[in-house]
């Protein structure tokens, strides 16, 4: 089926749809594609039955990107710095803590002007005035936030990030007032409004190209679908384009990518995270004093080492009764694919522990608990990206366009040093759009 659009944007995330919007600015015709029954991608927000946000996917804005800010601002909304204390668990006790001091101070001796290494051989050699409980810490927060495995995530990649995020103050949290779900509905309404079409649950399988024109054959509710345009644009996750032929989910390009692009696949990874969401009938927390007549009531971030989720939040300053569960590396490996009873059995377990209460305390005061296994999504095939050793091209090679028909947007084809992010995802989208531009 031949459309008449100029460019067939395959995802309908937060980078294809900041690129569909800069193309019909710029009056070109557009169409958007969109496996899922919704739209957002790995942005994924719910409501709670008094119309408060509950993040599946992304939930902290990191710094001032104005990728978001400017967007929010169009809607005259101001974006929420997190605040509060944070806990962490030391020698079985809950303490208050500055964990990232220590861990800046080793982060800040990485280089980018030698070889690249892992960030486990960095720290295996590096820095012995640091001392075990420092580099210990530093690899829990690879692990937490970066989602990646220490001995495979690029020391060089990891400096280009530091130093984009000292650009936008990365280093602070915000939230949107309404969760990202503001944010998705922005670019909804003003792409519906130029009349761009989404077609959900249109499952691309294959993308027959040659010189300005693309034929993407697609698995719809209809039936077995063709679409054809001169350029398409794709912002598919990273654990997608990662399939291995063999798999039946994987998508097939004719002719095969170049070597160029399989080599920067190789070099990229997909990072592996779970995270439930509690939502209680009070914040009981307020009631515990692990240190005296001090009480976790100001509590924003808690860290421990434990099994399962080591890493918890609340939605300070907003005193809503949740609190959220991370579970990364590991941690997500082996909770992927367990049943809902289990994540949560596993989740009341761990928080109990930390809060000195029993597993059936904390499941008394539960409402209600909301996770997504985004590992076991056939969409997304993970959480977000990061970059292997050796990979300090992968990226760019990514984002290059092929023939000037094939494009490519997305967090792992970012090349601002803010993969991993929905800011990230968003300059991909507007950066693949100016390559659409140029030509």
């Amino acid at each position: 089926m031949q459309t008449d659009a100029d460019v067939i944007v395959v995802g309908a995330g937060v980078a294809g749809m900041a690129a569909a919007l800069d193309l019909v600015r710029r009056d070109m015709k557009v169409a958007i594609v969109e496996a899922r029954d919704r739209i957002g991608g790995r942005v994924y927000t719910k409501q709670d039955p008094v119309s408060r946000p509950i993040e599946l996917g992304a939930e902290f804005i990191h710094g001032r990107p104005p990728e978001i800010l400017d967007r929010l601002r169009e809607l005259n909304i101001d974006a929420i710095a997190s605040s509060g204390e944070d806990w962490c668990e030391q020698a079985g006790r809950l303490t208050q803590c500055d964990l990232f001091s220590d861990v800046d101070a080793l982060l800040a001796k990485m280089r980018d002007d030698e070889p690249d290494e892992s960030f486990l051989e960095f720290i295996q050699r590096c820095c012995p005035e640091s001392g075990e409980e420092t580099k210990e810490r530093a690899r829990a927060y690879i692990t937490g936030f970066h989602a990646a495995d220490p001995a495979a995530i690029s020391v060089h990649s990891l400096v280009r990030g530091m130093r984009a995020d000292e650009k936008i103050e990365g280093d602070r949290a915000f939230r949107i007032p309404g969760g990202y779900a503001v944010l998705i509905e922005f670019f909804r309404k003003r792409l519906s409004t130029a009349g761009v079409p989404f077609r959900l649950n249109t499952i691309v399988r294959e993308v027959r190209w040659s010189d300005h024109k693309v034929v993407l054959s697609c698995h719809t509710d209809e039936g077995h679908k063709y679409l054809s345009a001169p350029r398409a644009l794709l912002t598919l996750p990273l654990g997608v384009l990662q399939l291995r032929p063999a798999d039946p989910d994987a998508l097939r390009f004719v002719p095969d990518l170049p070597q160029s692009k399989k080599s920067a696949l190789s070099h990229l990874a997909m990072g592996k995270a779970t995270r439930v969401t509690l939502q209680f009938r009070e914040r009981f927390w307020e009631k515990v004093q692990p240190l005296g007549s001090k009480t976790l009531g100001e509590m924003r971030f808690l860290f421990s080492r434990r099994k399962w989720f080591p890493t918890w939040w609340t939605t300070m300053p907003d005193r809503r009764p949740v609190i959220t569960g991370w579970a990364p590396f590991h941690d997500a490996d082996e909770l992927s694919g367990q049943d809902a009873a289990m994540i949560f059995s596993s989740a009341c377990q761990t928080l109990g522990g930390l809060l000195h209460l029993g597993e059936q305390e904390v499941e008394h005061l539960v409402e209600a608990a909301t996770f997504h296994d985004w590992l076991t999504d056939p969409f997304s095939r993970g959480a977000y990206s990061y970059v292997k050793v050796g990979g300090d091209s992968a990226q760019a090679d990514l984002a290059t366009p092929i023939e000037h028909t094939l494009f490519f947007a997305g967090e792992a084809a970012d090349v601002s040093g803010y993969h991993g992010t929905v800011h990230g995802a968003i300059a991909s989208g507007q950066r693949a759009a100016q390559q659409i531009l140029d030509k």
